[in-house]
Formats: C-alpha cells, structure tokens, sequence
C-alpha cells in the first residue's frame, strides 16, 4: 500500500530493478492490480513494473466522489511521486487508456511511452456504454452479486482465459461498490480527448485483438492515424484483454518496448 500526498491509499506491485523508465500498469474499470499477475510473472528482471489498483479498485481507498478520468489522472501523478519514479512508461487497458493518455497530456515530461491495449478512440456519449449505464448499472446495487461479477470478465475476455484466471478477476471484480462503477462508467461518458491527441508526444503501441467485440479495429486505426507516433500491433484470436489471452506475446512485447524507449 501507498499513501499519496492527497492522503488517498493505493494498492500495487512492484517488482523488478531497472533504470528508468518504469513500466507503470494501469487496470481498465474494475479491474486491480492482480489482473497484471500473467504478466508480472513473465516480465524480466531488470524491468521495473508497478501495477496500480486505480481509487475505488481492489484493496485501494473508495473515496466517496472522484472518478472522472482527471481525477485518476491526478492520482497517477501523486503514485509517481511517492515511488520515486521520474520517468514512466504508462500501459493502460480499456477506459483505462483516458486515463493514461490523459495524464500524458498533463505530464509529457513525465511520460517516455504509452502502451494501449484495447484503448476506444473515445467514449464521449458512445451509445453502446450509454445502454449498459442504462439497463444494467442503474440498478447495480451493493453487494454485486458473484454472477454478476463472473459474467462481466467474461464479456471483456475470451474463451482462452484459464479458469484460475477468471476466478481471481471476479473476485477482484467484488471489491468494487456499485457506486464507483456508476461514476466510474459516468466520467468515461463525459470525457473525449480526441481533439487533443496530436498533442500525445510520447512513443505509443497499440495493442488490439481481433476478436474484440467491444472496441473496433476502425479505432484502432484512428488512433494511430491522430498520435504522431503511435504503431499498431494486432493479436490474432485475442478478445478484449489480449495480455489474458496470450500473456507471454504481451509481456515479451511490453519488455522489448521499455528497453527500446530507454535507448532513446
């Protein structure tokens, strides 16, 4: 755990000795850190890796208000601070992409890369989250039940998954109240950075798989298309979360990307 200047706790792992730049792993909404562990247990040594349960997430502090895309942002800057790490390369996942690209944004001198997996161009009133605020998070209410919980990683995964590995998931998936999904799913609808991306000055990866039925290759092709620097790296058979799909190809990339940006 980690307290931030803000008084804010945070849980995380990290692992691994290195120069900078840090990998820092950022969870897609309702996610925690623990859906980094495939990863974590691939990753080499000499690349250090910090995985962030964002606010409201995991064994993290749930704030009452907070969750706008600025707001986890903000808590990224703090994290940096108190674990002494000047220089970062972000990995995001899902909404979590805004949060990283938001940060990037603020913080270019901060920022030596960003790796985006599954990132939407923008869910600025996306009609498809609008729906699922609509007929399924208006009426979350506390305790979520297991079935819920098991079902929604199903829907961001794929057949590929061990089983092991959705039991962990769901169950971090129970930790999150029914309000920090309501805001969470909220701020994502009012935030859009579009206009902005050309700003993104650092190195970017996207890392997509074909068989996402929840964000589309056309995103992915806009993305690039707009972030001066950004490439695109395609998964074969992989759904929404390709590092559950295939975590050696997603860590062996990750690795070869931080190493990369540090010779820069």
């Amino acid at each position: 755990m980690v307290t931030l200047a803000s008084g804010l706790t945070l849980s995380y792992a990290d692992q691994g000795v290195g120069p900078d730049p840090a990998v820092v792993l950022l969870p897609g909404p309702t996610d925690s850190w623990r859906s980094y562990e495939p990863v974590l247990e691939l990753l080499p040594g000499d690349v250090r890796a910090v995985a962030a349960s964002l606010r409201g997430h995991g064994d993290s502090d749930k704030p009452a208000t907070g969750y706008a895309v600025q707001d986890f942002a903000a808590d990224i800057d703090q994290l940096l601070d108190e674990l002494r790490i000047e220089r970062a390369v972000l990995a995001g996942h899902s909404g979590s992409c805004l949060v990283a690209r938001r940060f990037a944004l603020d913080h270019p001198g901060r920022v030596a890369g960003l790796l985006l997996e599954a990132s939407p161009a923008t869910l600025y009133d996306d009609p498809r989250l609008l729906g699922f605020v609509e007929s399924v998070l208006s009426g979350l209410d506390d305790p979520i039940s297991p079935d819920f919980a098991r079902s929604f990683v199903a829907d961001t995964s794929s057949e590929n998954v061990p089983p092991d590995v959705v039991d962990v998931l769901a169950a971090e998936v129970l930790k999150v109240p029914a309000r920090v999904w309501k805001e969470t799913f909220a701020g994502l609808l009012r935030y859009d950075d579009l206009a902005e991306l050309p700003f993104l000055e650092a190195p970017t990866r996207l890392v997509w798989g074909d068989a996402d039925t929840l964000v589309t290759r056309e995103e992915q092709d806009h993305l690039a298309s707009s972030i001066p620097r950004a490439d695109l790296v395609v998964c074969p058979g992989a759904g929404h979360t390709p590092r559950w799909d295939d975590p050696v190809s997603f860590s062996r990339d990750l690795a070869a990307f931080v190493r990369r940006i540090g010779r820069m």
